[in-house]
């Protein structure tokens, strides 16, 4: 069903290991509005979608949010490589590296392990594109915040990119949903 290029979207390049900022981006993977979670939701929704013009828009946004899953995974992994104990001590990495190394694993930022429970499929396609309008500015959000609290070009680049696509993923889904008044 799908054709995988093996490239990121969008190439990510970080130039120096940052612990603490690793473990506040992790949210954007594993959180309960990250790539992860976007992705099984709107795959799962277009299920019980009426057209096929909404079908194609769920599949299309769920499949870019896998992408955009790696390249917040490569972000994480770019922070985290070659860290020395004293690093991940100062930067507040040292609870997720007992437990996961400087492996990837989708949690959120408080240490909350990755779950299908902050997601919803109704099945009713008003209810499900409203939730999706929701997640992707919770997601907006999200990636705000990060902003606020980076200082490195690098990662900002990135960032700045995958907002941009949150927002592309809101106007989506609001024609999807004028599609169903029409």
């Amino acid at each position: 069903m799908w054709i995988y290029e093996k490239k990121l979207q969008y190439p990510v390049k970080i130039k120096t290991p940052n612990a603490r900022l690793a473990s506040q981006i992790i949210s954007a993977l594993g959180g309960p509005d990250g790539e992860l979670g976007a992705a099984t939701r709107y795959l799962n929704q277009r299920y019980a979608m009426p057209s096929g013009k909404i079908i194609g828009i769920l599949t299309d946004v769920g499949s870019e949010e896998l992408g955009h899953g790696e390249i917040v995974a490569a972000i994480i992994h770019q922070l985290t490589r070659n860290l020395t104990p004293d690093e991940i001590n100062a930067g507040g990495f040292d609870k997720y590296y007992i437990e996961h190394g400087t492996g990837v694993y989708p949690a959120a930022a408080s240490g909350e392990p990755f779950s299908c429970a902050s997601i919803q499929s109704k099945g009713d396609a008003i209810c499900d594109l409203n939730e999706d309008l929701a997640a992707e500015q919770k997601a907006r959000v999200t990636y705000d915040n990060i902003l606020r609290l980076s200082d490195d070009p690098d990662v900002n680049d990135v960032i700045k990119f995958l907002r941009q696509r949150e927002i592309v993923h809101y106007q989506r889904f609001g024609e999807a949903l004028r599609t169903l008044t029409e």
